[in-house]
């Protein structure tokens, strides 16, 4: 290695060996959060173009296709080698963006056209996001995720902050359409990251000589269409971090919905409304990569998975409690704001690592069960729950109060399921010793 390498990996907290592969790594969440950033602008105006209040029939129609299409991708991991899984899935969500680019070129200001967008791009952006994941807990295992998965994580802070800017600065020229192209083509570069890290992984990953013995991943994950749940239902592990992902989209819906209703009354124009959107992500993803690159990972060695988990919930119950006794746009802004910045730069790193030392089975379908239908669910749920407040007619206090009350448990289980991850990463070491 050159001098610049070696301070590189000392930088990011990376041994030798493991320094393109974690390059590799941040890039693949680079390609993925741009391009997903790109459309996201587009996602939000499309949302109020079909009312903000049908929202929660918005909400409702993505877990709808969650529960179709996740026993789908489980019927398919149980029949490709893992190996190829993530090939089969990224591909399919890349044509169906080239069908999108010709639909909106043909009818560009249908609602119905615009509503379907909404329920895909949510669909996508799990699938996509937990299967990446998915891939890291695999590669690496468990002490090398504790040490590295700030970085990569960071990947897609850098991904989500040129993501916005590019949407706004190209929206003019490509159009919604050439976006999604643009998208597509980051699609396949992250398929192309995808095939050399799992050929690291045999090398110096979680599949390396004298690592813990894993499942090859030649050979498909084992289990039926439904062993995701099955999974789930079986492990208090497991149902505990369902549980954690629940009140974070609880926390997350409430201050959506505030948000959406915010900005169409504030901003009726919808290209003003894409650029609203595309300032509020550029600054969470500024504030998340400040903080993957200098915090997480220092909070992550030194005080554990615990603290990534629970502090920045015990954050946002504070936050909500401000918002009770000042209802406005900015103070919501900034209380999102901070939600995303934190759930970015501690709870999504904080609550992989919970996976890595987990099997297969676990890191693919249990995981991806939590990150679509549980997650997609719980917005479902919370959507309904927020009507619900909204009909009572009592104003934005009520919900901040409830917001609070999620938030609190929220980070309570958070503490608890870091403490056993990072008892866990204490024994492995012990073990080593």
């Amino acid at each position: 290695m050159t001098a610049l390498e070696r301070r590189l990996a000392r930088a990011i907290n990376a041994e030798a060996q493991e320094l393109v592969a974690v390059l590799a790594g941040f890039a693949l969440f680079f390609c993925l959060f741009a391009g997903y950033f790109m459309l996201r602008p587009i996602r939000e105006a499309m949302g109020i173009a079909g009312g903000v209040e049908n929202l929660q029939w918005l909400f409702s129609a993505t877990f709808v296709a969650m529960l179709l299409a996740v026993p789908l991708l489980a019927w398919l991991n149980s029949r490709v080698p893992r190996i190829h899984f993530i090939d089969w899935v990224y591909g399919f969500f890349g044509l169906n963006l080239l069908v999108f680019v010709l639909l909106f070129r043909l009818d560009h200001g249908s609602v119905w056209l615009a509503r379907v967008f909404y329920v895909w791009i949510s669909v996508y952006n799990l699938f996509v996001i937990s299967v990446a994941w998915s891939l890291m807990a695999d590669v690496f295992d468990g002490a090398q995720a504790r040490r590295l998965f700030a970085f990569i994580a960071a990947g897609a802070s850098v991904g989500g902050l040129c993501g916005p800017l590019l949407s706004a600065l190209l929206i003019g020229a490509l159009g919604e359409a050439g976006l999604m192209l643009l998208a597509a083509l980051l699609l396949g570069a992250a398929m192309a990251l995808k095939r050399y890290l799992m050929a690291w992984r045999a090398r110096a990953g979680a599949g390396r000589p004298g690592a813990t013995p894993s499942e090859s991943p030649r050979r498909p994950v084992p289990g039926n269409p439904f062993s995701g749940l099955t999974r789930v239902l079986g492990s208090r592990y497991l149902l505990g971090i369902a549980a954690f992902v629940l009140l974070l989209t609880s926390v997350s819906t409430f201050l959506y919905f505030e948000q959406a209703r915010l900005v169409a009354e504030l901003f009726p124009d919808r290209a003003a409304q894409v650029r609203v959107f595309g300032v509020i992500d550029f600054l969470v993803q500024a504030g998340a990569l400040t903080a993957q690159l200098f915090v997480t990972g220092r909070v992550a060695q030194r005080l554990g998975v615990r603290v990534l988990l629970s502090a920045v919930p015990a954050l946002v119950c504070l936050g909500f409690l401000g918002l009770a006794l000042v209802p406005t746009f900015a103070v919501l802004a900034a209380l999102m704001i901070v939600r995303r910045i934190g759930e970015y730069a501690f709870v999504r790193p904080g609550r992989e690592m919970l996976f890595a030392p987990l099997d297969a089975e676990s890191k693919y379908k249990a995981k991806n069960f939590i990150d679509t239908v549980v997650y997609r669910g719980g917005d479902a749920l919370s959507g309904w729950a927020k009507a619900g407040l909204d009909l009572l007619g009592h104003g934005a206090w009520l919900v901040a109060l409830v917001g609070a009350l999620c938030a609190a448990l929220w980070s309570a289980l958070g503490w608890y399921l870091g403490s056993r991850a990072d008892r866990q990463v204490g024994a492995e070491h012990s073990g080593r010793w």
